[in-house]
């Protein structure tokens, strides 16, 4: 029987350690990253993404930057189109919002949410229904009520055609038997500047958008598209929080909307890549820079990952053809 030596058993191990080279490290940038916003400055994607910009910044969370490109044009169909285009590329992250879904149905724009990789669902964003604060509609039931006596004559001012604003302006429309003239601008951050300026009579911005404007006593908000009283109990502004505000439905305005706040990656990204965005999107939510940002924006604060953001976003993008279709929106086929 053969008999090996201490020493030649070290040897042997010694060896199989070293064939085996070191142990693989996890992936990350190795270059600047790019957040890509399918929608204009100062919307509500576009804070988000300027607020995460500036939290990974402060607190040295990854060792290459985070550059946030705007990329509006087409509904956002060109930020879509460049990340769909970039396969293989790890290093660009788009923002979501509903025109994920919007822009394809109403445009014929060649993308899809499964050209894309999933990452992580941030947040979900409500809407309000705002009017400036000189308006002398003080509720919602009279502000129906004047709208309804001028049917067309009443703005409703919102982030481009055909999607989540214009959605909501039909669904209101037909929940209250009246008729605006709706008004499409580029993003949120000019929606709320044209409702300050009174070339809009109202709104439905969500409230990272009009929160400045509304502490600045130039905007009121009248009800939120949403099936409960928002929990944000800190005041903002006339001595009322974000859960003073009621629900529409409770005003007699029977419609509820709620907007996807997440990220997806380029086309053919590995588990390793997906992962690292994952958990530097995980301690970006355990900053305080984040929970100012969901307490002024008021958001709905759901994280989503992996199978279940997979399968909700495809259940998203059925409740949205949906929508279009009874508002008249899907793109005639090619």
């Amino acid at each position: 029987m053969m008999r090996l030596s201490i020493h030649t058993m070290l040897g042997i191990s010694l060896a199989a350690v070293l064939a085996s080279g070191p142990a693989a490290a996890a992936w990350e940038p190795t270059r600047p990253v790019e957040i890509v916003v399918p929608a204009g400055t100062g919307g509500g994607a576009d804070q988000m993404a300027r607020t995460i910009q500036g939290i990974v910044t402060k607190h040295q969370l990854m060792k290459q930057p985070l550059v946030v490109v705007n990329k509006a044009g087409g509904a956002g169909g060109e930020g879509f189109l460049d990340v769909k285009g970039s396969a293989g590329n790890p290093h660009k992250l788009v923002i979501t919002l509903s025109n994920l879904f919007t822009t394809p149905l109403g445009t014929g724009i060649p993308f899809s949410h499964k050209d894309l990789t999933p990452v992580a669902m941030m947040a979900l964003d409500e809407f309000i229904l705002w009017v400036n604060a000189e308006s002398p509609h003080k509720t919602v039931k009279d502000y129906i009520a004047a709208v309804k006596a001028k049917p067309g004559e009443f703005k409703m001012g919102g982030t481009g055609s055909k999607q989540e604003d214009q959605i909501i302006t039909v669904a209101i429309e037909k929940a209250s038997g009246t008729k605006f003239t709706y008004i499409p601008y580029r993003g949120g951050g000019e929606v709320a500047v044209q409702l300050v300026g009174k070339h809009v009579d109202s709104t439905v911005n969500n409230p990272i958008e009009a929160v400045a404007q509304w502490r600045g006593g130039a905007v009121r908000p009248l009800c939120v598209f949403d099936a409960k009283p928002l929990p944000y109990k800190d005041v903002m502004a006339d001595g009322k929080s974000w859960s003073d505000i009621p629900t529409c439905k409770s005003q007699g305005l029977d419609v509820e909307y709620l907007m996807l706040r997440g990220f997806f990656t380029s086309p053919k990204a590995t588990k390793d890549q997906v992962e690292f965005y994952v958990n530097l999107l995980k301690k970006v939510r355990e900053t305080p820079e984040w929970q100012t940002l969901m307490k002024d924006g008021a958001f709905n604060q759901t994280l989503m990952v992996g199978s279940e953001y997979s399968a909700w976003v495809e259940n998203e993008e059925k409740r949205h053809q949906a929508l279009m279709k009874d508002a008249g929106f899907l793109a005639a086929p090619q």
